[in-house]
């Protein structure tokens, strides 16, 4: 039984991301009074921003990967408008592909630099990347604003198994989440004691099956593949739709 749990494949890992997500925005939608689905959402993004960088790495062609992620913001924003505004164009909050994008370009703009071999120039380059990129989530409004785009680059930043790689991620999702987010706080009593907990910290849990992911990829196909694109904003017409209607 053990040994089973060692290792999550790509498509196992997705199915949970879609799943989780699925969970927050039937809480945000149709089913608000029951809060520990919002709780299961938290551990949504962080996996999808692991796995933005997994496909930059595994993808055979990098400018079209970006060229389909563009495509589904693209179709993504209309259902999003109508899901979390109630209308169907909605301009001053952006859907999670878009956060997702900015995090990609930013990746491929510091691996065209590192390619080059100049150890000064890649460093400056990081630093401007990351800058960037959180400004541009944060002005363009996208999901998570500029903290989400930070994510995907911790991902980057620390990609790998060495424990000070893990260590980094724990306490760069802590930041992330707990002091730039923050967010309700609830209490909990473990023990006899009573301890405060931050809802959107609950993200740092969605660590286990990332560390559980081995690299294997799992059931493939074009099919399948846009399928999952297709999910995002197929799911959130209909409960927009939905909403509407209640």
């Amino acid at each position: 039984m053990l040994k089973k749990l060692k290792c999550i494949n790509a498509l196992e890992l997705k199915v949970l991301a879609m799943a989780l997500m699925l969970c927050d925005h039937m809480w945000a939608t149709v089913l608000p009074d029951i809060g520990w689905i919002s709780n299961l959402g938290r551990l949504a993004f962080p996996i999808f921003a692991f796995q933005i960088v997994e496909g930059f790495y595994q993808t055979h062609d990098r400018k079209k990967y970006i060229r389909r992620m563009l495509v589904f913001a693209l179709i993504s924003e209309i259902p999003f408008d109508l899901m979390y505004g109630g209308t169907w164009f909605y301009p001053v909050h952006q859907n999670v592909i878009w956060t997702l994008l900015i995090g990609l370009l930013g990746i491929r703009a510091m691996e065209a630099v590192r390619e080059k071999g100049k150890t000064w120039l890649y460093l400056l380059t990081c630093v401007a990347v990351t800058v960037l990129g959180f400004a541009l989530g944060t002005l363009g409004m996208v999901d998570y604003y500029g903290m989400g785009v930070l994510t995907v680059f911790v991902f980057y930043f620390l990609r790998g198994r060495e424990w000070w790689k893990l260590l980094g991620q724990i306490a760069a999702l802590y930041w992330i989440n707990v002091s730039l987010i923050g967010g309700q706080i609830f209490p909990i009593e473990l023990f006899g004691l009573e301890f405060e907990v931050c809802e959107q910290g609950l993200a740092l849990l969605s660590l286990v099956p990332i560390w559980l992911y081995r690299g294997r990829q799992g059931h493939h196909s074009k099919v399948f593949q846009y399928a999952c694109y297709a999910f995002y904003p197929v799911h959130m017409l209909i409960l927009g739709l939905i909403q509407l209607s209640l």
